[in-house]
């Protein structure tokens, strides 16, 4: 089904397209589709923002007033059109969003200018691309009709569904929420109509909480993967290092879950040693110029764990033909890192290998080596078995170890994973190397062996970008830099937290590892990396230009490759390094002298385009805005899911605790209450400020407390109490409490 978006990005990609080329890109063939794109067309026309050339082509209007953005819209009813990083948003009126909806791609025209600290304002014309085609609703008697009301409040209208729908009214006691799919959006003065396809009854029914979850993230569950077929490997010229020990690190235990490169080391004079990393052969596996492939991959950017496995993005014949098994030859697409007697690199190369799987390490492996205190004595039962490949697996760790501090000390930030008690979500919380996106480190944990390949899975995600970036080659990617300072008034909020001995610099500001190092207690330095971590904005995705400044640039774009079967971004990083290893240029046209272009001291000998015009032309079909946006959206998706996955587990424990009474210590401060984490649950919940009946509380933003007007009590963070779980909402995900 096609979109305005689909229309409009179609005609940005051309000079001018005929009516029956636009029908062909969009893939329309029956009347009643070519009807709805004529109407498309004609209100496109009549907004200004498409027209016809002399040639009778279609095109697009540059240079209008119109703005691409995502409207955000809030409980409260506050709703903001967002075109993205370092651009303004703009306030939209209720009565102008023109039943846009909270995530909605349209199109903005700004009617008021914004002015001091008050954003500008904003009506919608155009609605680009609906995000929700299914909403979880609850079904209401309205006037003798029946009506879904969308159990997400930031949606602001109501759906008329069919009478015979009336059976699915709303019973609090059974918490029976429906999924209603949308036949017609509301238009003009005309409803939205729509009908019930799967009713939900939540209420003691853990089995729904996934449905229920991806519903309201909006992903669907479940897509037919067959069309990704695995190619056949054809024979080409690979480096056979079978004869070698290489090393899978894995904690996540579910047999689905993403597939994980292998790392290799060897030793060499002075203290000289190469680094291997493996990476599972995906680029070749799947045809990337296919059309099918494309559509189906477009389902779903990215793998992400359910309850008791996990929902791939790649079909099972990819993974099965991909997967690095124990003691046989794979394939794979590696980089070969040479490091100094310190551990820096001085050079690395991308080869096409041969590798073999000498040992599975887990997380009781690394837990042992890292444990043991005389370290010429095998004395472990977990290691005595190994004993061949422990000078290798020392070394890696220390290697790891040793990249993570270098920066470490350029300030960059190590905040420890959260503390997990409910075994259904283990898989969540395990380490995922592949997460290249949050703007600080996990800390490194010997009791989960995934956090020790991320140090040198960065290193190799960081050389791609380098290597891709001299070349003006292509890639995806993240900027890494995080937040290294925190503002002097930030940390007098918390200044119980840390000793009064206590240096700024000359801007007034306190490096978080250092606010960290000055906590006294445990508790105290869990609250603030909490804290910390609400700090952080989650990177976006985004094309990496080869303008960048290089000298500055190099610190804080990483393009991940590592771990294809994770997620589209590395896929497509993995296929542009295939490309260059196989179809790359290694000479100017009549040139004898071939250069390997795949090393780091070719760099600054080419001078030329790597990549024929028909290379290019396919890796520009993955490498666009088109692309870059689905992927972010659905990566914003796929964490409101996590997140709320583990919300919902949470408030699940909590229900059955209705009554008891906990301690635990408040997390933040709020004008309408406070957060508190029962430590013995790892739970949280809110004491709202109606329950504190013996007086009147005011907020106090800068001390970040409450305190009473009579009484002076105050509440702030850190303090412990005695809370009772009073209420638990499954749909909101909340917990409420009160004090005892």
């Amino acid at each position: 089904m096609f979109t305005t978006a689909s229309i409009i990005d179609n005609l940005n990609q051309s000079e001018g397209l005929e009516y029956k080329k636009l029908c062909r890109l969009l893939k329309i063939t029956k009347k009643f589709d070519k009807d709805k794109l004529d109407i498309a067309l004609t209100a496109l026309e009549k907004l200004e923002i498409i027209n016809k050339n002399e040639d009778d082509e279609y095109i697009c209007i540059k240079d209008r007033d119109h703005l691409v953005a995502k409207i955000r819209c809030s409980s409260k009813g506050y709703c903001f059109a967002v075109r993205g990083k370092d651009k303004e948003d703009i306030y939209i009126k209720e009565n102008l969003l023109n039943y846009a909806w909270n995530g909605d791609k349209v199109l903005v025209r700004i009617i008021k200018e914004g002015y001091r600290r008050r954003s500008p304002e904003g009506i919608v014309d155009c609605i680009l691309e609906r995000s929700n085609q299914i909403l979880l609703s609850k079904v209401e008697i309205i006037n003798n009709d029946v009506y879904a009301i969308p159990i997400d409040d930031r949606i602001l209208t109501k759906i008329k569904l069919p009478k015979d729908n009336k059976k699915y009214t709303f019973k609090p006691e059974n918490k029976n929420i429906v999924k209603v799919e949308i036949d017609r959006f509301p238009i003009g003065q005309e409803e939205g109509l729509g009908h019930v396809i799967q009713e939900l009854n939540l209420n003691n029914n853990e089995e729904l909480d996934t449905d229920f979850v991806l519903s309201k993230s909006n992903i669907v569950k479940s897509y037919n993967l067959n069309h990704i077929e695995s190619k056949k490997i054809e024979k080409r010229e690979r480096i056979d290092l079978t004869d070698k020990n290489s090393y899978l690190f894995k904690s996540w235990s579910s047999d689905n879950s993403p597939m994980m490169p292998m790392i290799q080391i060897e030793q060499g004079k002075n203290k000289s040693t190469k680094l291997w990393i493996h990476t599972n052969n995906i680029a070749e596996r799947v045809d990337l110029n296919s059309k099918k492939s494309l559509e189906t991959l477009f389902n779903g950017f990215e793998s992400f764990p359910l309850l008791n496995d996990w929902q791939n993005y790649l079909s099972e014949a990819i993974r099965n033909d991909s997967e690095f098994k124990f003691g046989e030859k794979n394939e794979a697409i590696s980089l070969c890192l040479h490091l100094n007697s310190d551990n820096e690199i001085t050079d690395w190369s991308f080869h096409l290998t041969l590798v073999k799987c000498s040992f599975i390490v887990g997380s009781d492996h690394t837990d042992a080596l890292l444990s043991r205190k005389n370290k010429t004595r095998i004395t472990s039962r977990v290691l005595k078995p190994i004993k061949e490949y422990i000078d290798d697996l020392d070394k890696i760790l220390g290697i790891s170890l040793s990249f993570r501090q270098k920066y470490l000390l350029e300030g960059k930030v190590e905040i420890p994973a959260q503390i997990n008690k409910i075994e259904l979500l283990e898989e969540f919380f395990i380490h995922n190397p592949a997460e290249t996106y949050k703007g600080y480190f996990e800390s490194l944990n010997k009791e989960d062996c995934q956090t020790y390949i991320s140090p040198i899975l960065h290193e190799a995600n960081l050389i791609w970008f380098k290597h891709s970036n001299k070349y003006s080659l292509k890639s995806a990617g993240y900027i890494s830099k995080g937040i290294d300072f925190i503002n002097a008034n930030e940390i007098i909020k918390y200044s119980e937290f840390i000793e009064n001995d206590i240096e700024l610099n000359e801007d007034g500001n306190l490096s978080f590892s250092q606010v960290i190092k000055l906590c006294e207690n445990d508790t105290k330095k869990r609250i603030l990396h909490k804290l910390l971590i609400n700090e952080f904005k989650e990177n976006q995705i985004r094309l990496i230009s080869k303008h960048l400044d290089n000298d500055k640039s190099e610190k804080f774009f990483i393009s991940p490759w590592t771990i294809p079967g994770y997620d589209f971004t590395n896929l497509i990083n993995q296929y542009c390094i295939f490309n260059m290893i196989i179809n790359g240029k290694k000479s100017k046209k009549n040139n004898i002298n071939e250069i390997n272009i795949s090393k780091s001291n070719s760099i600054n000998l080419v001078c030329w385009d790597i990549f024929n015009s028909t290379i290019s032309k396919n890796i520009d079909k993955l490498f666009n805005k088109f692309v870059i946006d689905k992927l972010n959206e659905y990566k914003y998706k796929v964490n409101q899911y996590k997140s709320n996955m583990i919300n919902i587990k949470k408030v699940r424990k909590a229900e059955k605790l209705l009554g008891n009474i906990y301690s635990g210590f408040i997390l933040s401060v709020q004008n309408y209450g406070f957060f508190v984490e029962i430590s013995e649950l790892n739970v949280e919940g809110l004491v709202h400020v109606s329950t504190l009946n013996n007086d009147w509380y005011e907020y106090r933003s800068r001390q970040n407390l409450l305190i009473g007007r009579k009484s002076k009590k105050s509440y702030k963070v850190g303090d412990l109490i005695e809370v009772k779980i009073i209420k638990v909402d499954i749909l909101k995900y909340q917990i409420d409490l009160e004090l005892t």
